[in-house]
This record gives C-alpha cells, structure tokens and sequence, in this order.
C-alpha cells in the first residue's frame, strides 16, 4: 500500500505542496494537478491508485470531474475536500461517486489513514465472511477480492460500494441501523441522508429495479436488511 500512486488535484498551490509533501513523507508515490484539465492530461497516460480531489475548483470542478470519471468506469477511490463542507455539498459528493469526503483545515494524519483504509478496500483486503462467492440474484460477489459480476462482465463498485456491501454480507438477514453503517463505512457526515445515498448507489448495482428492492430492503423506523 505504501507504494500505492495517488493522484492530488487541488487549485491551491500552497496546499498542493502540503499534501504531496506529507503523503512523500508517508511512502506514497504522488503525481499533482492544478485542475481538471491537467488531472485528465495524466489520466491519459497513468492510472492511479487513488485520487484526491477538491471540490471547488474553477472550470470543471471536483464533483463534476468526479462523476465524470465514474460514468467513465473508473473504480479506484476517490476522496473529495472542500473548504465550506455543509451536508448538502458532502451528499452532492457521494452521489457523485466520491468515497470520502473531508472539509478543510483537516489533519494530515487522518487523510493518510482514511486513504489506506479505501485502498485496502479497493484491493480487496477487508473480509467478508466465511463464504468468498456470494449469490445475489443473478449476480456473484466475490467477499474476499470485492468484485461483482454478471452477465455482462464484472460491475463497477467504489470502494464504499465494496465496504457496504461486505458489511451487509457478513449479517445476511440481520437489521443493521444507519448508526451501524455510517461507523463501519467511517463517514464524516452521519446524517440518515448521506447513509440513505450510500445505499441507494449500491441498489443500483445489485437490484433489478432499485425502485423495487428485493436483496437490499428498508425495515421502516430501524435501517436495512440484506438477504442475498
């Protein structure tokens, strides 16, 4: 992991030269982009293990350049910052596929360790159950590497994707409060809503009709309950 390549888009020089420094400092590889514009000019040519991105840059900002990225089918982890950090923009966000949010001033510590957390996710390092293929429907998870086929091929997750839905597999058939996932998933905003749009991005990858959902259901008053 601490060879893993990150790329930091930010429009603020000063804070560019902080993050990258401190992530040098912690052995990642670091790549820097002053904008939308050049974040996409280095994704021509390198993937990247991870990426940083801020949100209220000018031009195309970093919800935009996010979701864009994800329409794409890009899948490794995407963590948002922003100086203002109200729910709104945080939701705004995760429906954008990012994976984490964090609002400025934050501590550099805690940004390294909330990345190792999603790259560990991402590479499929965090257990699921005993079981490694789960069946959903038509689909296959597999728990242990965090990938889900059909019969189309194998389906983009984000990594929360992965998080939440190893979390739900490991109690298949018991109720789990939105208290419960918004500390499994470590998300900043614990409001039912940013928990609520978790799930709901992850309903559209696994049921047939997310407005219909069988595996993934709402137990009213209490959280969810998955039964695969």
């Amino acid at each position: 992991m601490k060879s893993a390549h990150i790329l930091v888009v930010d429009d603020d020089p000063r804070l560019l030269k902080l993050i990258k420094r401190f992530l040098d400092e912690n052995g990642f590889r670091v790549t820097t982009a002053a904008n939308a514009a050049e974040a996409r000019h280095f994704l021509k040519m390198v993937q990247p293990d991870a990426m940083i991105v801020d949100v209220m840059m000018p031009g195309e900002d970093g919800i935009s350049l996010t979701r864009a990225l994800r329409d794409e089918g890009c899948t490794w982890p995407i963590m948002a910052l922003t100086a203002r950090g109200e729910p709104e923009e945080r939701v705004d966000g995760l429906e954008a596929g990012a994976d984490d949010y964090m609002a400025k001033p934050f501590e550099p510590r805690e940004l390294v360790l909330r990345l190792q957390g999603h790259l560990r996710r991402a590479t499929g390092q965090v257990p699921c159950s005993g079981t490694r293929l789960i069946r959903i429907g038509t689909l296959e998870f597999d728990a242990h590497r965090g990938l889900l086929n059909g019969g189309d091929g194998t389906i983009h997750l984000t990594g929360r994707d992965v998080a939440l839905l190893q979390l739900f597999c490991a109690r298949p058939g018991a109720i789990l409060s939105r208290e419960v996932i918004a500390g499994a998933l470590a998300l900043e905003d614990v409001s039912e809503r940013s928990v609520d749009v978790q799930v709901t991005r992850l309903r559209k990858r696994i049921e047939p009709d997310p407005r219909e959902p069988r595996h993934l259901q709402t137990v009213r008053g209490r959280g969810y309950v998955f039964r695969p």
